[in-house]
């Protein structure tokens, strides 16, 4: 290793934020050519403007650029395949660090070597994402709770109907499907408004502001007791239709369900049917099985589902955060210690 580590940027951060890496990890030769990258289209948008395209020149020049890395800052373009082949070029990459927070699946898709994952450390975002993401959840399970189709519906219709009761949320008991970063981030902000937080758990740590800890493997028993269920696990081949049909069959009647994890967790067909049969009275989802969620989802046509694009996460501040956790993770690997959110290459998560 030089006297200065090369952490090469991969994806377009300002020069704003390259500095400050500068600045709070001296350590580091951060290498960055801006004129190489695919232009924000807005605030934490990674992979760029897919209609940028590159010239040949411009091409070899921005692979030469990463090839050179010791540690990356973010996967090349945001692409699987880019990462398969700067990986291949370069046998002095020591670390990749993911600007989302499911960066597993990223590094699962560019299906790397045996020997490749064990030279490599992975490390994602997790946890940056956490406040904006537990607001989205709170703000699903309140509309919800509080009839916000009908509501909108009336409203629309010009409406004065009589008087109804609406749910309150410290008379509900929310499960947390997944208690990482985001599901803590979300127990604390439903604990803080009054509801009783259950959460799933793999390891029974405790986790602040959780009153019950539920073994993954009863998660179906306790979505028979839970008004709303809030799911924010990563996506893998573990966590795959984790909610479906036999969770989501067993839900207590009129719950409701808020994802702010990854779409493959829920089963969404099995979630069509608790919607059709009314065991779930409202869903409210940021992430979908496919995305751009296919224009003949029938997701999109009913009034008892909020389709968010994928954008609850979305905040001007993601980027700073997250330049100030590959610094951080930096002067842990120059020192020695463990990193922060580093991958499980057998997992991925």
């Amino acid at each position: 290793m030089s006297e200065k580590a090369r952490a090469v940027v991969a994806v377009p951060l300002s020069e704003e934020h390259c500095q400050l890496i500068e600045r709070l990890e001296p350590r580091l030769d951060v290498i960055r050519q801006h004129e190489l990258y695919h232009p924000m289209r807005g605030a934490a948008d990674w992979s760029g403007d897919p209609d940028h395209v590159r010239s040949d020149e411009e091409q070899r020049a921005f692979e030469q650029l990463v090839d050179s890395a010791e540690f990356l800052f973010g996967i090349p373009d945001v692409d699987a395949a880019a990462l398969t082949r700067t990986v291949a070029a370069n046998p002095d990459l020591r670390w990749v660090h993911t600007t989302a927070a499911g960066g597993g699946s990223q590094v699962k898709a560019a299906d790397l070597s045996s020997e490749a994952l064990e030279r490599i450390t992975f490390t994602t975002s997790a946890g940056v994402h956490g406040g904006p993401l537990a607001e989205f959840a709170v703000f699903g399970v309140l509309a919800g709770a509080k009839s916000l189709p009908r509501l909108q519906a009336q409203q629309r219709d010009r409406e004065w109907s009589d008087r109804w009761e609406m749910k309150q949320l410290d008379e509900m008991t929310v499960l947390v499907v997944g208690l990482g970063g985001i599901g803590a981030e979300c127990a604390r902000r439903f604990k803080a408004l009054g509801a009783t937080v259950w959460g799933t758990t793999r390891s029974g740590e405790p986790v602040e502001g959780v009153d019950r800890l539920i073994p993954v493997e009863e998660l179906a028993q306790a979505a028979a007791e839970a008004d709303a269920l809030v799911v924010t696990l990563p996506g893998t081949e573990q966590t795959h239709h984790l909610v479906g049909h036999e969770v989501l069959g067993n839900i207590k009647p009129g719950a409701i369900v808020s994802n702010v994890g990854r779409g493959t967790v829920i089963d969404e067909e099995a979630l069509l049917a608790a919607l059709e049969a009314g065991r779930v009275s409202f869903a409210a989802l940021d992430v979908f099985e496919v995305e751009p969620l296919p224009a003949d989802s029938p997701l999109w046509s009913r009034d008892d589902v909020l389709v968010s694009p994928h954008t609850a996460a979305l905040n001007s501040k993601e980027e700073e955060r997250i330049a100030r956790l590959f610094a951080e993770n930096a002067t842990r690997l120059l020192d020695g210690r463990p990193l922060r959110n580093v991958v499980n290459t057998v997992e991925f998560y």
